[in-house]
């Protein structure tokens, strides 16, 4: 393994490794640390006790990176639920998935998880997956002070817009758009590179929509159908773009705009 200790660059990822079996556990944890890219904070056994670890109130953790595997002994909850209910946090860390099980990579990636890591771990891979996260992070917390700008076209102009200005984005017949108040118009990107650039300015709601979270007016429930309006003002009045949720993260997107809220009885 390249030892990387003398580079520039000396950021290390602070991890949080979540696997029931213990040599699994320590072996990954060793070959983090040796990697010289990682610095492991904690390993635990548990969905319940990682949990734990990434609440704010866990002192001194501030997790980059959780390395969580699928199937864990004992546990009612998989690798799978706790990325799921971690999206509500926009702050949340990346995730690796660190499982034998390579049927679940793409309901994974539809998550959002960062890399799939399949057992046996070798060191190379583990490195590999680490040098892709730094390579993420460089990208979505550029050196520059300057926010990264969205170009966009309209017909044969280009567009140049603000993070902030965003709504949301939207894949649909193999087109990617981007919803502003200033209209909506084309990009070049996948969704897939948008949210690897931005991270988590956004929120991934829908296999084709990312959302800007701060923009998001209103949420409504018909049935077993979930929509966000996207946009500015509330009634006849406003002005954006109705978003649906997938089935599956309906209640992620609840509790993600419930957290940072008051004023509702949570049941």
């Amino acid at each position: 393994m390249t030892d990387v200790s003398g580079t520039v660059d000396t950021f290390r990822f602070r991890v949080l490794v979540v696997e029931d079996e213990w040599p699994a556990r320590n072996y990954l944890v060793e070959l983090l640390e040796g990697s010289h890219l990682a610095e492991v904070v904690g390993a635990v056994a548990s969905v319940g006790e990682a949990r734990q670890a990434l609440q704010p109130a866990a002192a001194g953790l501030e997790v980059d990176v959780v390395f969580v595997d699928i199937v864990l002994e004992g546990d009612d909850e998989t690798g799978l639920d706790l990325v799921r209910t971690s999206a509500r946090n926009p702050r949340r860390p990346m995730f690796v998935l660190a499982t034998a099980f390579k049927e679940h990579a793409i309901e994974a990636f539809d998550l959002g998880v960062d890399d799939y890591l399949l057992k046996p771990f070798t060191e190379e891979r583990v490195e590999q997956c680490l040098r892709r996260l730094a390579a993420r992070r460089r990208v979505v917390m550029p050196q520059s002070q300057s926010p990264l700008r969205i170009v966009a076209r309209r017909g044969r102009s280009l567009v140049f817009l603000e993070q902030n200005e965003v709504w949301a984005f939207e894949a649909a017949d193999r087109l990617t758009s981007v919803h502003t108040p200033h209209g909506t118009f084309d990009l070049d990107l996948s969704l897939s590179a948008i949210e690897a650039s931005f991270g988590r300015a956004l929120t991934r709601v829908h296999r084709n929509w990312l959302v800007n979270a701060a923009h998001i007016k209103e949420l409504e429930r018909d049935g077993g159908e979930t929509r966000i309006f996207v946009g500015v003002g509330i009634g006849p009045e406003r002005r954006g773009v109705c978003v649906p949720v997938a089935r599956e993260r309906a209640q992620a997107v609840r509790e993600m705009l419930l957290a940072s809220a008051t004023g509702l009885r949570r049941i």
